[in-house]
């Protein structure tokens, strides 16, 4: 499998069934990295949906998801992944919009859409004609703006939250992570054309900065450069005269000298025996008698 995607049937036959189903309404139909993926027409979107769940087998709607384009005059998408369980497929379907123009309601399809719309609608702004309920859902009371817009400032804001530590309702400015916030919809490693972060310290690479990762090394070349830098192996440490101990020179000299009574250092040798014990090691040991009990008291 090319990519992390979970593993789905192929349908060959959908390019032509979406088009005898959805007529006029289907837009555009994209097949790529194994997915498909459909734009229908906005204001038929309720129906394009019941037609897939009851003649193509989507009964499942997973998620509705919010794409902000502002160059387009129509700068909002709408995307719904749709699950086929008996066979085992997914469909991406796309509506486009702008902050005006409202997008009619599924939640008639499946229920669980009415809390999906509420999120789009908090943090991009998108209306849902029809959602009897279309209220924000993951900020703050009395906030303004939508926060997942790529023109949302970064200050200027406030934010109402509950304080644990001070027991009661505080005011803060917003503070949002916006660490990719000039993303062009290119993948970083096909050819951004700003810099990337630490890219500056790969000097030396030979890659161009902002063209993704140099070019992996084989396993030849590997090891190659890893001899090439190995250090030499360590020589075998030897101690073939006094000297060369290490106790220092000051040892060195002390350990020349002679001894006071002017005896050379010589190796110990065995001591010569005695007459007396030469002897006692050639007689027999004797048995020892038994000691004799002591008599009297209180045995």
């Amino acid at each position: 499998m090319a990519h992390p995607a979970p593993l789905i049937a192929p349908r060959e036959t959908l390019a032509a069934e979406l088009k005898a189903l959805l007529g006029a309404d289907l837009l555009a139909h994209v097949f790529t990295v194994d997915e498909d993926s459909i734009t229908v027409s906005r204001d038929a979107i309720a129906g394009v949906m019941v037609a897939l769940r009851d003649n193509l087998e989507y009964q499942q709607m997973m998620e509705i998801a919010g794409v902000d384009y502002p160059d387009r005059a129509e700068r909002f998408e709408v995307v719904y992944h749709l699950l086929s369980v008996t066979r085992n497929h997914r469909l991406r379907v796309r509506v486009s919009t702008d902050e005006a123009t409202p997008v009619p309601t599924i939640v008639p399809v499946w229920p669980n859409a009415g809390w999906l719309e509420r999120e789009v609608f908090d943090m991009y702004g998108v209306l849902f004609s029809g959602n009897t309920d279309l209220r924000r859902i993951l900020t703050d009371y009395g906030f303004q703006g939508h926060p997942q817009r790529k023109d949302f400032p970064l200050t200027g804001y406030t934010e109402l939250r509950y304080s644990e530590e001070d027991k009661r309702v505080v005011y803060e400015p917003v503070k949002l992570a916006q660490d990719f916030r000039n993303f062009d919809f290119l993948s970083p490693w096909e050819g951004a054309d700003y810099v990337l972060p630490g890219d500056e310290k790969a000097g030396g690479t030979g890659e161009a900065p902002g063209k993704g990762a140099p070019t992996p090394l084989t396993a030849a070349e590997v090891k190659k450069a890893d001899e090439a830098k190995a250090p030499p192996p360590p020589t075998p440490k030897t101690t073939e005269k006094p000297e060369q101990t290490g106790a220092g020179a000051k040892a060195n000299l002390k350990a020349a000298k002679t001894s006071r009574d002017g005896a050379s250092a010589k190796p110990a040798t065995k001591a010569a025996k005695t007459p007396a014990t030469a002897k006692a090691e050639k007689a027999p040991a004797k048995p020892r008698a038994p000691r004799k009990p002591k008599t009297g008291g209180d045995a």
